[in-house]
């Protein structure tokens, strides 16, 4: 329950709580809360949203004057107290440019007639119907507060008409109320190739992201320029706490593995070779084809110094499945040397004389079987490397097929043969959000947690992966996700998984990058009585904040200059009057507790599925895991994977 006493205006303008002044919120909440603001009484609410028709009250200026954001929808005399006014005509509004993204078409799937509306002095315009320019959202700062007009309801799911209303009021100096820093995603060298790699390590740290899943096929052979760039790209990475994972896509090898093997390359059903959109894809059922990839895979894990490695979509093309026969697979000689022992039949002959439901069950039976003993057996072959880099995290990708059923015969993918892996192998299991239920909303994410955690009891070992792309379904406002509906499917996600993660890097528009990281913060509750602050979270979180804290009762090291970072569960956060000693500013693993032992030395514990990076806030002396003492490091600091207690004396 609620803890706070606070009069309007002035005590709550810095509090994450929103209120809509209305018996009907709308999409509001969905809006407000995909970045963690929580609805309150209005007494309490720094921001309060006043729907068409909201009264006019003299006390409103002062409140935004001390604090408080205003946010107006369409018409009212609220609306026109702030100087927007109805003019005399109007304007059929399907289409909006939006001053975060001028390029990017906002199309809405249903057109509306709406007022042209004279601003008051002053006024921020940041988004326009496209044809005529009228003014579709508006706002301005006034004193600690700000007012924000928008010309009509967002919609009904929140973002089908305004996709930057949040990055709006981020422009009016609303910010976000909490942290994560827990983000997976994945990044292709060939969108970065020339770059300053130190600057967008510091910005994908900042946008909350914990882990990069580099591309690794670019670097399967050796190449000094190439070799050069990944080693700068995992220093860089590893300097501002970022893990680096190897993601491989097999049965694609390289581009020169194609080239320099055509007996060994995959066939497709009318027995050409299977180069599949950007993929060329080889047989690995060939027994001589697997052992020269593994013996590769191995090579390439062990020249450089990834933290992980991620075996991606290990499973058989395509989505249209065995009814386009120009892009199914594998039809290589082995695997139909094999169906053929054990049915009595050529499968290529199921694109022939022998049609019907039977034989073409047995065969899609057979190949989704075969492609579980393949990721069985390349899961194996990630374990051997394990044995000599103890800290690698192993990760399999997997499309999902609990949620869209038909994907166990487009592409041979069952996870109900895959998820008992997981008792005997330490592996996460990243789930692949289908492109056939891109257009769906973001509660899906919730279903597909329950679909997937009755098949196993290792829930902290599943993930899920969102496609942030241009989807191939009608979609409005925007083809890719973006803004808003973004935001919705990454806060979904977060509570639903241990991981999020987002493919892809490049895909990301920049101005999404600023609030990624509250969309990802699962917080669950936050309170204020006093000088304290509790704050409960699912994963841990970190909370906006200046000078040195208390957690607890205690004095807290896990700190940088802008943010508290929290461990999971409910903690009690508070300002400290004693001067702050040495702080661990990022440690990208799951902290378990902290403590100050004296001005120079901390202690704290982790749980960690790959090496966990610590960077203090100044060189450290003396280093000790579990009572061991460890030799002589700087910062960044790579601590072992698994569960620890670190002891740390600082210059």
């Amino acid at each position: 329950m609620l803890l706070l006493i606070a009069p309007a205006g002035l005590a709550a303008a810095g509090l994450p709580y929103y209120t809509v002044l209305s018996p009907d919120p709308g999409a509001w909440p969905a809006i407000l809360s995909s970045i963690g603001f929580q609805a309150q009484p209005a007494p309490l609410a720094r921001i309060s949203v006043a729907r068409p028709g909201a009264a006019a009250s003299a006390d409103w200026p002062a409140r935004v004057q001390n604090g408080a954001v205003l946010i107006l929808e369409g018409e009212s005399s609220l609306a026109e107290m702030f100087g927007f006014h109805r003019g005399g005509e109007n304007v059929r509004v399907g289409s909006l440019t939006d001053v975060h993204q001028p390029a990017l078409p906002i199309v809405w799937e249903k057109s509306l007639e709406l007022p042209v509306v004279a601003l008051p002095p002053g006024s921020q315009i940041f988004a326009r119907e496209r044809w005529t320019g009228a003014p579709m959202i508006a706002g301005f700062r006034r004193g600690s507060g700000a007012v924000l007009w928008v010309a009509a309801a967002p919609g009904e799911r929140g973002h089908e008409r305004f996709p930057y209303l949040l990055a709006d009021l981020c422009d009016l100096g609303v910010d976000p109320p909490f942290r994560s820093s827990r983000l997976w995603a994945f990044f292709d060298s060939a969108y970065r190739a020339r770059v300053d790699l130190d600057y967008f390590a510091a910005r994908w740290r900042r946008a909350g992201i914990a882990a990069l899943h580099v591309a690794a096929w670019h670097f399967y052979e050796r190449d000094a320029g190439r070799d050069a760039y990944l080693a700068q790209l995992i220093e860089a990475c590893h300097r501002e706490g970022i893990l680096v994972y190897a993601w491989l896509e097999l049965p694609h090898v390289s581009e020169q593995f194609w080239t320099d093997h055509p007996a060994w390359r995959e066939k497709t059903a009318v027995l050409q070779d299977a180069q599949l959109d950007w993929r060329k894809l080889m047989n690995l059922a060939n027994r001589d084809c697997f052992r020269a990839v593994s013996a590769g895979v191995a090579q390439l894990v062990r020249r450089f110094d990834w933290d992980g490695v991620n075996m991606a979509e290990l499973y058989f093309e395509s989505l249209e499945g065995i009814s386009n026969p120009s892009r199914f697979t594998p039809m290589n000689d082995d695997v139909r040397a094999q169906f053929r022992q054990q049915a009595g039949f050529d499968p290529i002959e199921l694109f022939g004389a022998r049609s019907g439901d039977a034989p073409r069950r047995a065969f899609l039976d057979f190949r989704s079987a075969l492609a579980g003993r393949i990721e069985e057996e390349w899961i194996a072959e990630l374990e051997a490397a394990r044995r000599q880099k103890p800290h690698l995290d192993l990760v399999l990708t997997h499309v999902d097929d609990r949620f869209d059923t038909g994907m166990r015969d487009t592409i041979g993918a069952d996870a109900a043969r895959l998820l008992p892996l997981l008792d005997r192998h330490s592996f996460t299991f990243l789930i692949e959000d289908p492109a056939t239920v891109w257009h769906l909303g973001p509660q899906r994410y919730q279903a597909i947690a329950d679909r997937y955690r009755a098949l196993t009891p290792h829930r902290e070992k599943l993930a899920i992966d969102l496609n942030i792309v241009d989807r191939y379904q009608n979609v409005y406002p925007t083809k890719q996700q973006t803004g808003v509906e973004l935001f919705q499917l990454v806060h979904y996600a977060a509570r639903n998984f241990e991981r999020v993660a987002l493919y892809f890097e490049n895909s990301l528009l920049p101005v999404d990058l600023q609030l990624l990281p509250s969309a990802s913060a699962a917080v669950t509750r936050f309170e204020k009585a006093g000088p304290k602050t509790t704050v409960d979270s699912l994963r841990g979180v970190g909370l906006p904040w200046k000078g040195p804290a208390l957690v607890d009762g205690v004095p807290w090291p896990v700190a940088d200059d802008e943010t508290v970072w929290l461990p999971s569960g409910a903690h009690v956060v508070e300002p400290s009057s004693a001067p702050a000693g040495v702080r661990l500013l990022r440690l990208n693993a799951d902290l378990q507790s902290a403590r100050v032992l004296n001005p120079t030395s901390i202690e704290f514990s982790y749980e960690a599925p790959a090496r966990a990076i610590a960077i203090l806030d100044r060189p450290p002396r003396r280093i000790q895991i579990d009572g061991a003492l460890q030799p002589p490091t700087a910062s960044p600091i790579l601590l072992p994977r698994g569960r620890h207690v670190v002891t740390i004396t600082a210059e």
